[in-house]
């Protein structure tokens, strides 16, 4: 199975790093406008398949789009980064024409793929990508959800002071600083509620954390992350490409779901081959039900700037 990547920077070479690395699947793209970047960079984890112990197959290209002929699968990274200061909201008149150019050239030799939309601002850059393709929206998709929630795992394994693979916990709702909500209620260490292993106040700054973990990181690195994004991306790639079904929070399109209509954001989905083969209707309390549709006002507003500068 073959899986492309659009954009070599920082997440998409380290998502294709990782796919290649895990392998994932049998052939690697790595495309990017920028002449030579995605060749050099495939060319570098090509030499790391002796010292790693993998055989993907790489290709790297500078904007041919029909080497991604015939992928199962395709990511798509591109876009500005995020810089200090700057909100998610603040990309979008760059990204809505990166992403949307993306998404037509990839369907003109893929008409199939699943696209899974990394480039922020993720929600209404995912909303872009389902409208201007006009594909099913099991078909396109986006990543936020794995990221923000692995982040959340992250900060409540150091607040408990436990080995991070035995929490789970979830984050929903719009990939933005003000607009995820951390659902501690449902979060768990090896199937204890987190709730009683610590203090409301001490779970209050992990879901703080989380809610900052991007914009902390931009404000160390002076650009946004990258590993995390990168492996974030993959997971959900494995996912799809071997059929897993994994139940992932995602940015996906609401038809009357949780009470949203015309919206993508981020909500637990099982992803499997067909991409999301289903929405999962959690049992939210009063608070929860609020959170999320604040965040669900917020997306609205930042999708309504694509009307403004006539990107749909």
């Amino acid at each position: 199975m073959k899986v492309t990547v659009v954009g070599a920077g920082n997440v998409g070479a380290t998502c294709a790093n990782v796919l290649a690395a895990r392998e994932v699947c049998a052939e690697v793209v790595l495309l990017d406008i920028k002449e030579g970047f995605a060749e050099g960079k495939m060319l570098d984890i090509f030499q790391c398949e002796t010292l790693m112990d993998f055989d993907t197959k790489l290709t790297g290209v500078t904007n041919d789009y029909s080497a991604t002929a015939g992928s199962h699968v395709v990511v798509i990274t591109s876009g500005i980064p995020r810089k200090p200061g700057m909100t998610r909201e603040e990309l979008i008149g760059t990204n809505a024409n990166i992403v949307k150019t993306v998404a037509t050239n990839i369907l003109k030799f893929s008409p199939k793929a699943i696209i899974l939309v990394v480039s922020n601002p993720m929600d209404t850059m995912t909303y872009l990508a389902l409208k201007a393709t006009g594909l099913p929206k099991n078909q396109v998709f986006g990543m936020g959800g794995a990221l923000d929630s692995a982040r959340f795992k992250c900060y409540l394994a150091k607040a408990l002071n436990v080995n991070i693979n035995d929490v789970d916990g979830m984050v929903i709702g719009g990939h933005g600083d003000t607009t995820m909500i951390p659902l501690l209620r449902k979060a768990t260490c090896k199937g204890i509620p987190v709730c009683e292993l610590a203090d409301d106040a001490t779970l209050q700054k992990v879901a703080a954390d989380t809610m900052v973990g991007g914009a902390t990181l931009t404000g160390l690195l002076g650009t946004s992350a990258w590993y995390a994004p990168g492996a974030a991306a993959a997971y959900v790639v494995e996912s799809i490409v071997k059929d897993q079904k994994k139940i992932v929070p995602s940015c996906t399109l609401l038809e009357g779901e949780y009470g949203l209509n015309d919206l993508c954001i981020g909500v637990p989905a099982v992803i499997g081959i067909n991409g999301v083969e289903k929405i999962i209707e959690l049992q939210l309390n009063e608070n929860e039900k609020n959170q999320l549709l604040k965040s669900a006002e917020a997306v609205k507003a930042t999708n309504a700037v694509l009307k403004e500068i006539d990107a749909l």
